[in-house]
């Protein structure tokens, strides 16, 4: 179908986003694109960019009513994701609705969602003052985090009560509403489970293995797809459960993005699951290096009211993205140049190094992805650079 002249809403414009801007561009759309200016390349590659933070919803449409866009959609954002399904209800667009947008972004919400489904997650106490820290019947350790934000900002473990008042003090300043969550720890390997939704039936796309900085903050290292460390029975039980997750969230249409942990004993825990794709370049770039399914452009469809294509566009291989905190990192990336070039897929722009904590998902200074036929070849360039497997 010609798409050509047909408006789409984009909410976002940092490099996370842009590869939205490039492929609704080239299936045919207009692309608005709505976002603070602050120099991200969304800002020269949209057809036609609003210096306007995602927050201002009002703002934002006002201006869309005057465009009668087909679709509005963004992509590895919790807060777009709000924006987007306020435009979206707003204008009788698709989207899964402003509850089921609050219930798959703030925390708590969600926490409760799953526990009037039955569902296994984690115990969690919402608080609102350090002093709310007296009295919670929680085991330590536990994990206090915002109850509305992402990329691992404002999370930290917490070993023992005495510590518990300044972690929530630190937590609920990165909230948007000034709440914080505290929760029991799940212990076990870290996955992420990427699912496209349409009119209510859901499609499985693809596993992540996630590796992280661990305790206190938490920050993710690097991710690997299709995961190494599991059983083909525990995929089966996830592929169950998701499902499940995203009925009892009310998410019926677009991407999903559920993180979960899985003990020893094999048991799984829902840490939680947002309507969107997973950030990292793990919808945008990991999931059509692992299955070849073309997960942006089925978002732009699912957007427009359209059923997305999951046809392959090409053999399955293996994928794999690795931050970059510190030289060793770089001095990696110059080994895997050098002595496996090929493997390379692509790179981010990279900051210079300041010496600065990386406290989040933000404060990285880069990234790149590998792309390999064989877990074998992976395993093989990832064992001679600094990434811990175990």
């Amino acid at each position: 179908m010609d798409n050509k002249g047909k408006n789409l809403i984009i909410i976002g414009a940092n490099e996370f986003q842009n590869p939205l801007i490039l492929t609704a561009k080239a299936m045919g759309y207009t692309t608005h694109v709505f976002a603070w200016q602050c120099g991200d390349v969304g800002e020269r590659s949209a057809d036609y960019f609003y210096p306007v933070s995602i927050v201002e919803t009002d703002r934002i449409l006002d201006i869309c009513r005057k465009l009668s866009p087909v679709g509005v959609v963004s992509i590895g954002s919790d807060l777009a994701a709000i924006t987007v399904n306020y435009i979206a209800e707003n204008l009788g667009l698709t989207g899964n609705g402003m509850v089921s947008a609050l219930a798959a972004t703030n925390k708590h919400l969600m926490r409760r969602a799953f526990e009037e489904a039955g569902l296994p997650s984690c115990k969690s106490r919402l608080v609102s003052s350090p002093a709310a820290a007296e009295g919670l019947d929680l085991e330590y350790p536990v994990i206090v985090k915002p109850t509305d934000r992402s990329g691992s900002r404002g999370v930290f473990k917490v070993a023992e009560p005495s510590q518990l008042p300044a972690a929530i003090e630190k937590a609920m300043g990165h909230s948007f509403e000034k709440k914080a969550l505290v929760e029991e720890f799940a212990p076990g390997r870290e996955y992420s489970i990427e699912y496209i939704s349409w009119q209510g039936e859901h499609h499985f796309l693809a596993c992540t293995e996630k590796f992280t900085t661990g305790a206190p903050l938490f920050v993710e290292t690097g991710h690997l797809q299709p995961p190494l460390h599991m059983t083909p029975d525990t995929l089966c039980r996830i592929k169950e459960l998701v499902p499940r997750v995203l009925d009892c969230l009310g998410i019926r249409f677009g991407a999903s993005h559920t993180e979960l942990k899985i003990d020893e004993t094999g048991q799984i825990r829902i840490i939680e699951c947002g309507a969107r794709m997973g950030g990292d370049c793990i919808g945008s770039d990991l999931v059509y290096i692992s299955r070849g399914i073309d997960y942006v452009a089925a978002c732009v469809d699912t957007a427009c009211g359209k059923e997305p294509d999951l046809r392959p566009r090409h053999a399955s291989r293996i994928s794999a993205i690795r931050f970059i905190f510190c030289q060793r990192d770089l001095d990696d990336l110059d080994y895997i140049r050098r002595s496996y070039p090929k493997a390379i897929y692509r790179q981010s722009d990279i900051l210079p190094l300041d010496g600065r904590e990386i406290s989040d998902s933000s404060t990285r200074y880069g990234f790149y992805i590998l792309s390999c036929e064989t877990m074998e070849e992976m395993l093989e360039i990832l064992g001679h650079v600094d990434f811990d497997l175990n």
